[in-house]
């Protein structure tokens, strides 16, 4: 292969280039952060009796699990606006960007809940906590020590956004 890479070319973009990094890196903390807050939101419903609420959150996490990143990404950017809900790019990119998120972190949380032992829970019913009081202060700390090397897993739809042409959009 005789072809390089020619940096000078780039040179003269490099202020597109950092500007295409800034809203890259803003896109990604801000799906982060809603995705990981839906994940912990969900993890709570999930763990618990099973309820319609519960099956109903279910069935959010098993459709975004098993749909490609690229179709709810379409959906949201050509699907919603035809039902009547306009956004620009950048909120169709981050809103696609926190549903999925939320769906993964939602099994990655409850995976972490799961192998607590069932005597934190005694602990703090005996300790007279109430149920959200045990989840937040017994449970959860723990929990998301545990399942922190496994949060990275599910970043791979920054890499996706390409396909939409966040840039494009923008």
């Amino acid at each position: 292969m005789t072809e390089q890479l020619h940096f000078s070319a780039l040179w003269p973009h490099w202020p597109e280039l950092l500007a295409g990094l800034w809203v890259t890196i803003q896109l990604t903390v801000l799906a982060t952060i809603g995705g990981l807050t839906i994940g912990i939101f969900g993890a709570a419903i999930r763990s618990g009796r099973p309820t319609w609420f519960s099956r109903i959150w279910g069935g959010y996490v098993e459709l975004i699990r098993n749909t490609p990143f690229v179709v709810q990404l379409f959906f949201i950017v050509f699907g919603l606006p035809n039902l009547g809900l306009k956004m620009t790019a950048g909120e169709a990119a981050l809103l696609a960007m926190v549903v999925n998120l939320g769906a993964y972190s939602t099994e990655i949380v409850r995976a972490g809940i799961q192998v607590t032992p069932k005597g934190q829970w005694e602990a703090g019913r005996v300790l007279g906590l109430t149920r959200t009081q045990i989840f937040i202060q017994v449970i959860l700390p723990p929990a998301l020590q545990r399942i922190l090397s496994g949060a990275g897993e599910p970043v791979h739809h920054r890499h996706a956004r390409f396909i939409g042409g966040v840039a494009g959009l923008l």
